[in-house]
């Protein structure tokens, strides 16, 4: 498919307003993309679990308005007024008002709130930019007679939150998400995330993610900065080929169950990411003392145990650990008494696979 595919013909039914309700999950990738060309295109391909409990849940209220010269809407946040939200909110309204061309005709008002902590370090525009795209993807079909398909709806709705936040493109569908063209993946695309189409073992069925909320503070680096960084990166081609090969190296594990070589390629590709941060120019690191801490923490239990436990991360300090449920009783008992001493405050999220945003209203 091509951009031109998501512009859509000329609406026919009429609507003076109206409110939709869609919650839409994080996700967590698995092999990471970390460098992007114009427009949001990944450098790279990705896939990623789709959480289940860490979600924002956005309404969007509209009404038709007179004047149609520009953008008019309002951002609240756990019912309180954010209007440090609308830059950002603006910004992608630009990005994709040539897809959906109703933007400047009504008067919008976003109610967004997050399942998790504000400020906990997990990233919400993935869930906040995914949910906001499928609200606007409901108002398009009420104002289209021609029948919207299921599928055209979610990989519109995934192009659309792509243009706002990268890994949003990730959260529409569950639980196996895949982003950028490869050959792996029969009807991979840059444009939009699809659900991973080839087999996967039951050990992989209600997979387990607890989040160790280490520092919750603001990125010294944000990862829009950090993607930029990957342009003149001295190791940049072969940190994309890698991961197409670590895309290719996963699919027999999927389909096998091989927890042990499940766990190496998923720690190689978060540490990875942030030997890219380490060996950019400038280098910075988001890694904290207390991550390095809990993933020696992690190592040493395995070893210990023999226990199915292994880690990820994302662009900052928190640990997402990662383990399959038949084993989860002595994992969380090792988290609770071993690691959570490490995070901010004693905080951390239990969380699993899920299978993408629902609708709401």
């Amino acid at each position: 498919m091509t951009e031109a595919q998501f512009i859509p013909k000329a609406y026919t039914n009429t609507v003076e307003q109206g409110k939709v309700t869609w919650e839409s999950p994080s996700n967590i990738a698995l092999v990471k993309y970390w460098g992007k060309k114009k427009n949001q295109i990944p450098e790279n391909p990705s896939i990623s679990f789709t959480l289940n409990n860490c979600k924002t849940i956005t309404t969007l209220t509209f009404e038709k308005k007179e004047d149609t010269s520009d953008f008019d809407f309002e951002v609240y946040l756990d019912g309180e007024k954010k209007d440090g939200f609308k830059p950002k909110i603006e910004t992608f309204f630009k990005r994709v008002e040539a897809y959906v061309p109703f933007l400047k005709d009504y008067k919008f008002v976003v109610e967004t709130r997050n399942t998790f902590p504000h400020s906990s370090g997990i990233a919400s525009s993935a869930s906040g930019m995914s949910a906001m795209a499928l609200c606007l993807m409901s108002v398009e079909k009420q104002l289209s007679s021609n029948e919207i398909s299921e599928e055209y709806f979610n990989q519109k709705a995934s192009f659309l939150a792509r243009l706002g936040s990268g890994s949003a493109c990730r959260s529409i569908e569950g639980d196996l998400i895949v982003w950028g063209e490869n050959e792996v993946v029969k009807g991979s695309s840059d444009l939009f995330g699809v659900k991973y189409p080839y087999a996967v073992h039951d050990n992989f069925k209600e997979y387990q993610d607890t989040i160790l909320l280490v520092d919750k503070g603001e990125k010294q680096v944000s990862s829009t900065v950090g993607h930029n960084l990957m342009f003149n990166h001295p190791y940049a081609q072969n940190r994309f080929a890698q991961a197409h090969d670590n895309l290719e190296k996963l699919k027999p594990i999927l389909e096998s169950g091989n927890l042990d070589e499940f766990i190496s390629l998923i720690e190689s590709e978060a540490l990875t990411l942030h030997a890219m941060m380490m060996t950019s120019m400038p280098y910075f690191i988001l890694m904290k003392p207390n991550t390095l801490e809990i993933i020696n923490k992690i190592w040493a239990f395995r070893k210990e145990t023999g226990a199915h436990i292994g880690f990820t991360l994302d662009a900052g300090a928190n640990v997402h650990v990662l383990y399959p449920k038949k084993e989860s009783e002595k994992i969380l008992e090792f988290i609770k008494n071993e690691l959570v001493g490490y995070c901010q405050n004693e905080q951390y999220i239990c969380d699993q696979i899920g299978f993408g945003a629902q609708q709401v209203q």
